[in-house]
């Protein structure tokens, strides 16, 4: 395991979601399972209580706790993207396993995680700073899944294409 872990908290589903993250991005697996010695608050002897995985080689693991705690947009993973089509792959394989749209290329799997899919060209505007990245701002602002033409287009200082 490594040193600095980020551990994730879910109901019940640690393995599941563990499966999908490792199905849907690169550098990403499924490592030890461990189960409840005994008898704990948020369940049984011997159901999955810890999974160790990796999403994009960073080392998780997912604690099943029980219905607590839940998770909120305080914390989110942030993929960046190549091109539109690696975008629409992960945005689609989140909203369409369970999870919701949100904003600003913002999107929910079906635990509750919250998963920023953004496009290196859109990080690349806004560390240009002034008026590139006002542009780049102000046209990811009017977006739900983020449209690479369109952020390509308000770098530019063109009028989005038709």
């Amino acid at each position: 395991m490594a040193k600095n872990t980020i551990c994730l908290w879910y109901d019940h589903e640690a393995q599941e979601a563990a499966n999908f993250y490792a199905q849907t991005f690169p550098d990403s697996g499924v490592g030890a399972i461990h189960h409840a010695p005994s008898d704990y608050p948020g369940g049984k002897a011997d159901a999955v209580l810890v999974v160790e995985f990796t999403v994009c080689g960073v080392a998780c693991v997912g604690l099943n706790g029980g219905p607590t705690f839940r998770h909120n947009e305080a914390f989110s993973f942030q993929i960046s993207t190549e091109d539109q089509e690696e975008t629409d792959r992960y945005w689609n394989a989140i909203v369409s396993h369970g999870g919701t749209e949100s904003a600003c290329g913002w999107c929910k799997d079906r635990w509750g995680i919250s998963w920023q899919i953004t496009p290196r060209v859109l990080t690349d505007a806004m560390a240009q700073g002034g008026e590139v990245a006002r542009r780049a701002f102000a046209a990811m602002m009017e977006m739900g899944k983020i449209d690479v033409a369109l952020i390509e287009a308000a770098v530019r200082g063109e009028a989005a294409p038709s």
